[in-house]
């Protein structure tokens, strides 16, 4: 029987949620193109967790190929994660999944389109979905050392819904921390990461908190537009013996489809020597203890974008809210200065946006009583006093 002949689709008019109905999606394919330096014959990999996020992969892959690119997509679907939950073997749900391994491995570029699925209700098996962030660790590793990578937090109905906001309003927020100016606000950074540079401590400050993180002799880098959208912030690797006192997360936030509620961590030289939380607590139990670098700060992050104010619950767009710190357990970033290796890299935020937050670095009061120094917005308007929600 002869081959058919091949005939492309039938073009159909857009429709709701393509990228031919908001330009704003091709414009931020540019802005992923230019800070991961695609460029002729570059090959770049792309994972797609929901299907929702479809208008920023056709509008990217567009871009990729205009470049000169070889773009590969994969649906990394998180309900497929929930399925391996559910009825993988111990060994398969530790094991990296092969073909984003390989990937990672193949790959000059890597760009995932994170769209925000709502957790599934029910219960969770925190010891099974520990095993397998694992696996998801080796994999993330193999990411930020052999690719130039960016993660990209994409809103969803769904999660508007759940954190009762407009989804217009989560959209444009998303799309206003994305897109912009990053050259000069990166200008902006560096100046004051250079100032950081010389501070030996942080202390985080407020109610409920009280945390000391050494920095002496690690080095301030400023990420500006290239690594993670939304972005911005300034971060650092502490030192790993000198993390001291107590830090409280109040409220919900959620790791891995996973809620955790008033998580309460405290610390002596550098090791989290205690856990509490009104409901995730096992969970928390179960990835600080997923290799030995687990139970240490590898990361401390300062938000800077001023645009994107909506406190969501979701840890990658709320990291960057101006008025926020984060502290990430597990994996530094060598750039750093960090040393602590470890398979997991948790970040987790504390909002210090009310009366009585503050953030040191060094003596200088970089969040004072809930108000963020207006230079850390990068030369746009600092946040206001008080917790968007």
């Amino acid at each position: 029987m002869p081959e058919a002949a091949y005939a492309p689709a039938t073009s159909q008019p857009a429709g709701p949620g393509t990228p031919a109905d908001d330009p704003r999606w091709a414009a931020l394919a540019t802005q992923i193109a230019d800070g991961t330096r695609v460029g002729n014959g570059s090959k770049v990999g792309i994972f797609l967790t929901d299907p929702e996020g479809m208008p920023a992969v056709e509008a990217f892959v567009d871009e990729v190929y205009r470049r000169g690119g070889i773009p590969q997509v994969v649906l990394s679907d998180e309900r497929f994660d929930r399925s391996a939950v559910a009825h993988a073997s111990t060994e398969m749900l530790a094991v990296p999944a092969p073909l984003e391994a390989w990937s990672m491995e193949w790959a000059d570029v890597h760009v995932s389109f994170r769209a925000m699925a709502v957790p599934v209700a029910g219960p969770v098996d925190e010891e099974r979905l520990a095993l397998q962030r694992k696996g998801k660790g080796v994999v993330s590793t193999l990411r930020w050392r052999e690719t130039r990578w960016c993660l990209v937090r994409v809103p969803t109905r769904a999660w508007a819904d759940l954190i009762g906001c407009d989804y217009d309003t989560l959209l444009t927020q998303f799309f206003d921390g994305c897109l912009g100016d990053w050259a000069a606000r990166r200008a902006a950074w560096e100046r004051l990461a250079a100032e950081f540079n010389a501070a030996d401590t942080v202390r985080i400050l407020s109610p409920d908190t009280d945390l000391t993180l050494g920095v002496a002799g690690r080095t301030w880098v400023a990420f500006a537009g290239e690594a993670n959208l939304p972005d911005g912030e300034l971060a650092t690797a502490p030192v790993d013996d000198a993390v001291n006192g107590h830090i409280t997360f109040p409220g919900r936030f959620w790791f891995a489809g996973a809620p955790i509620d008033d998580l309460r961590l405290e610390f002596l030289n550098g090791l989290v020597t205690g856990i509490s939380a009104a409901t995730g607590e096992g969970l928390a139990r179960k990835l600080l203890t997923t290799d030995a670098g687990a139970g240490r700060v590898g990361e401390l992050g300062i938000g800077t974008n001023a645009a994107f104010q909506l406190y969501t619950g979701d840890l990658l767009l709320d990291e960057k809210i101006l008025g926020t710190v984060h502290i990430a357990l597990g994996r530094a970033y060598p750039e750093c200065g960090g040393v602590n290796q470890s398979s997991l890299h948790w970040d987790i935020v504390k909002d210090l946006r009310d009366p009585g937050g503050f953030l040191y670095v060094g003596d200088r009061a970089v969040i004072d009583d809930g108000v963020a120094d207006p230079a850390l917005a990068g030369g746009t308007a600092p946040a206001a006093t008080g917790a968007a929600s």
